[in-house]
């Protein structure tokens, strides 16, 4: 098979493209989720919801949370750990859940996680028991009958419903049915996902694998594992390499050799053109960490700041806050990684003002 040499333009133009991120704008929320295959759920909202900021990047001030409320509420989306996904896509993970912790030798962990399990499996028929006949219920409505207790160093300690709730997921026998304010509403799975055939569990993978290139337009075949969606697509795709960039990527053919028209975007720090870091540092040479976590005085950048997307470059961030007592968004700053032009400011400002207005926030500039 042919290997295709790429330039680092025309790899970032492949992402950007991939990630509905340039000029030709989608207009519907439900396409541009079968494109990404997903929005992530963060319950940090120093802007807006990450699902909503992903979803504004490429829809603009025609997109209301609202739609997204009412999609999965219709259940043409679904929520499955964190994450949103079309619902038809949950075909492709029932076979994954019917096996479970997977064929094979268990590792000490999954050992771990079987056996305690096993050892509450009455609070588990409780479980099953209390939402056929009530459900769907918040998770403080389902009986703590656990004999063995969740151990652990983190904030699931002795957390021993929502704990089992989470491996009932993975096993295909509860899933959300939505949630009341920020809490999840639990359901048999039955009565949540669709009624489709299921996706045979090695076909399932190479389909995730293909929709997952698809949306990244250029990944690598390997990489470091992810507990929930995976950032390598395996054996999907064609080989490709990448001028000055070490190692072999995989791209999606059919977006290869297409023009290229770029705009301005604000991206959450959980989008997808981002969220590998090591790919962002190699395709778009962007050095971009998620600071909130970090010490004020150690912040470079901001407690929430907003890479910028400028055609087929990541130029910079935008610290900014919506103060929605004060009715204002504040800019704090604008950190340039390179010197902005004219034009560039003027569409950078543009995009300002759009994300104030769909906010319906007044704009405070940075000092």
């Amino acid at each position: 098979m042919v290997v295709h040499e790429l330039s680092p333009v025309d790899a970032r133009r492949i992402a950007v493209r991939a990630q509905l991120l340039d000029s030709s704008r989608p207009v519907e929320l439900l396409d541009v989720v079968r494109r990404l295959t997903l929005l992530q759920i963060d319950p940090i909202a120093a802007i807006a919801p990450s699902a909503d900021l992903v979803a504004w990047s490429r829809l603009g001030s025609s997109y209301a949370p609202a739609d997204l409320s009412a999609a999965l509420e219709n259940r043409t989306l679904l929520e499955l750990r964190a994450m949103i996904r079309p619902s038809e896509d949950l075909a492709l993970y029932r076979a994954e859940m019917a096996e479970w912790l997977g064929p094979g030798q268990l590792l000490p962990w999954q050992e771990f996680r079987r056996d305690w399990v096993r050892a509450n499996d009455a609070c588990r028929l409780d479980i099953l028991d209390r939402l056929g006949s009530s459900g769907p219920l918040p998770s403080r409505d389902l009986p703590d009958t656990c004999k063995v207790p969740w151990k652990s160093t983190g904030w699931t300690n002795n957390r021993n419903v929502t704990q089992l709730l989470e491996f009932m997921v993975l096993r295909g026998e509860v899933a959300i049915a939505g949630r009341s304010g920020r809490d999840r509403l639990w359901d048999l799975a039955t009565r949540v996902y669709p009624d489709e055939p299921v996706v045979p569990a090695e076909e399932a993978v190479r389909i995730r694998d293909q929709r997952r290139l698809r949306a990244l337009g250029i990944a690598r075949a390997r990489g470091p594992e992810c507990p929930v969606e995976p950032m390598d697509v395996s054996e999907a795709g064609e080989p490709a390499v990448v001028a000055g960039v070490k190692g072999t990527w995989r791209v999606d053919p059919t977006l290869l050799s297409q023009p290229f028209s770029g705009r301005a975007a604000l991206l959450s720090p959980f989008d997808r053109l981002i969220h590998d870091r090591k790919r962002t540092l190699e395709l778009f040479g962007f050095d971009y960490q998620l600071e909130m976590y970090k010490p004020a005085a150690k912040r470079r950048w901001g407690y929430f700041a907003l890479p910028i997307l400028y055609a087929d470059q990541l130029v910079g961030k935008l610290d900014a806050t919506a103060d929605r007592k004060a009715g204002v968004l504040r800019i704090d700053a604008i950190h340039q990684d390179i010197p902005f032009t004219k034009t560039m400011t003027a569409a950078i400002d543009r995009e300002i003002k759009d994300l104030s207005h769909w906010l319906e926030l007044d704009l405070t500039p940075p000092r």
